[in-house]
């Protein structure tokens, strides 16, 4: 399986490839796509280049599915729309590549990484480090793409074994209260 991470943002989306075999990790891949070449205030042309660098690099890998990080909510709200519009832009662009998706809050992803939910991007950037054995250190960008892969990948395995064993229904008994569900 090989598995494509994508840490959306406005200026720098990172991307990070992987290959699982069994329970082995292989990095293939990581970098960024940077916006910049678009004016600042050129919305549609930074999600234009986010969408087109999402399917060329799905082009180029090939994964067979894909990991992205969901949005979290900012103090400001305004930051928070710009980066759904970033994240809308590249799941578009791994749909249009006909890339199944599965969505990570970043605390799900750190602790699958690093063993802690508020872990700094230091300690990610080390940790996928010897996950993957690499050389060196990713940068900030593509290292959260990769700790996304890599979540995923423990993760699918977990789905399978699930789906394996038992048949999976929606329950309509579950009532939303308080913040809660039942």
């Amino acid at each position: 399986m090989r598995i494509l991470g994508i840490d959306p943002a406005l200026r720098t989306t990172g991307f990070g490839v992987i290959d699982v075999e069994g329970s082995t990790l292989h990095y293939v891949a990581s970098g960024t796509i940077k916006t910049d070449a678009a004016a600042l205030g050129d919305l549609p042309g930074r999600l234009k280049i986010i969408y087109d660098g999402v399917r060329e690099v799905a082009a180029r890998y090939e994964p067979t599915c894909a990991s992205i990080e969901i949005v979290f909510v900012n103090v400001n709200p305004q930051s928070t729309l710009l980066l759904g519009q970033a994240r809308g832009a590249a799941i578009t662009g791994l749909v249009s590549s006909n890339i199944d998706v599965a969505e990570y809050t970043a605390l799900q992803m750190k602790k699958a990484i690093v063993g802690a939910g508020h872990a700094r991007k230091e300690q990610i950037q080390e940790m996928v480090k010897r996950l993957l054995k690499l050389p060196g250190l990713p940068g900030k960008d593509a290292a959260d793409a990769l700790g996304l892969a890599v979540c995923h990948a423990h993760a699918a395995r977990s789905f399978a074994a699930i789906e394996k064993s038992t048949a999976r229904t929606r329950s309509t008994k579950a009532q939303f209260k308080g913040g809660r569900s039942y």
